[in-house]
């Protein structure tokens, strides 16, 4: 007994150097009081994301590009795992608490749907024609951790995961970020209204400094990767970057990086807020903005859009009528339904049980599914 004391401890001892700004094991709010082994909270709900069924189909999720010819282009849980480490530097840099920003970097995007963000545009459609509601990846990752992992018993992690999880729009940025004091009332009041407003529900603040180190982690993850995957398989060329850009960031993802972070801690070290300075804000705005002009736009052809958009809503009323017959023999009862309890079945309607499966979808599950119902 008393060595387990004295691991747990140990588990604990990193805190002793952290920031005042930083948020504390003992701050975490747990959705169910729950009796815990050696390992601290922020270090537990780690665990718990690595070692879901949602973490695992990462493996074979779109970043950027879908089924290309190449090995090396990233797939999603590449992408969570460099957010992890470039939030995890950060965090490290500014003495904030680093098991916390790593559950909330790993776990942001488990939400994601096959096909990247293209994907996650048809699946809005759906969302909003059959249940008047808006699909919105961060959302549907705090519904995945909270409601549909774990055989529909969720796994109740801390609120301050799920929070900066919910606000971790890297789609969105900003010179600074202050993190908004919240309680789990605050929380679960932003929670259901990113359901009917998803333009004010991107504007929602995390909780804390270490959300806010993961949602500008999330844009320095991907900004400078998705350049060189473009180049890669050749839709750039790297003399193409703009030298208002290059000139201030550089034109190699480590340049980008290196750049972006060292310039985070220097305008960061002991405040409140996560700053960039004026001149790197504005040359990421820039790399953003010609990404999205000469990458983003382009990551699908506009006949794979209209093969894959008729297949998403194709697939969609096919499930949705197997669950109405009670198709047992459809592949949404034999690895979804059949394995969730009785609260998750009873208290979610047909069509959320559809849009919760879809959206967990690998890229390869949704397009042989779509094969299989053309």
């Amino acid at each position: 007994m008393r060595e387990l004391q004295i691991a747990k401890k140990n588990f604990l001892s990193h805190e002793k150097n952290l920031s005042k700004y930083a948020c504390f094991d003992v701050d975490a709010i747990r959705m169910k009081e729950e009796s815990w082994d050696v390992r601290s909270n922020y270090f537990h709900d780690t665990d718990r994301i690595i070692y879901s069924l949602s973490y695992t189909r990462y493996l074979d999720k779109t970043q950027v590009f879908t089924r290309v010819d190449n090995d090396h282009i990233t797939k999603r849980i590449t992408h969570v795992q460099m957010v992890s480490k470039i939030a995890r530097t950060i965090g490290r840099a500014l003495a904030l608490n680093e098991d916390l920003i790593e559950a909330i970097a790993l776990g942001h995007d488990i939400g994601h749907t096959p096909l990247g963000h293209e994907g996650e545009a048809m699946l809005n459609e759906i969302s909003l024609r059959e249940l008047g509601e808006f699909f919105a990846h961060n959302i549907q990752s705090v519904r995945h951790l909270m409601v549909v992992e774990n055989n529909g018993k969720g796994l109740n992690l801390s609120l301050q995961v799920y929070d900066g999880i919910m606000c971790h729009n890297g789609e969105l940025l900003d010179c600074i970020y202050y993190p908004a004091k919240k309680t789990k009332k605050d929380f679960f009041a932003q929670y259901a209204n990113s359901y009917q407003d998803i333009k004010k529900s991107a504007q929602n603040r995390p909780m804390t400094l270490e959300g806010c180190v993961v949602r500008i982690s999330d844009i320095i993850g991907y900004i400078g990767r998705d350049i060189e995957d473009a180049i890669m398989i050749g839709k750039i060329k790297r003399e193409e970057i703009p030298t208002e850009i290059s000139n201030v960031l550089g034109v190699t993802n480590r340049d980008i990086v290196n750049t972006v972070i060292l310039d985070i801690i220097k305008n960061s070290m002991n405040k409140p807020y996560i700053k960039m300075s004026k001149p790197v804000f504005d040359g990421v705005m820039a790399l953003k903005d010609f990404n999205y002009k000469h990458i983003y736009q382009y990551s699908l052809t506009s006949e794979e859009k209209l093969l894959y958009k008729e297949g998403m809503n194709r697939i969609f009323k096919r499930y949705l009528e197997d669950i109405e017959n009670h198709n047992v023999d459809s592949i949404i009862y034999k690895i979804f339904l059949n394995s969730q309890v009785d609260e998750y079945l009873l208290t979610t309607s047909d069509k959320r049980k559809v849009i919760d499966f879809i959206a967990g979808m690998t890229d390869e599950l949704f397009l042989r599914e779509i094969k299989n119902y053309s």
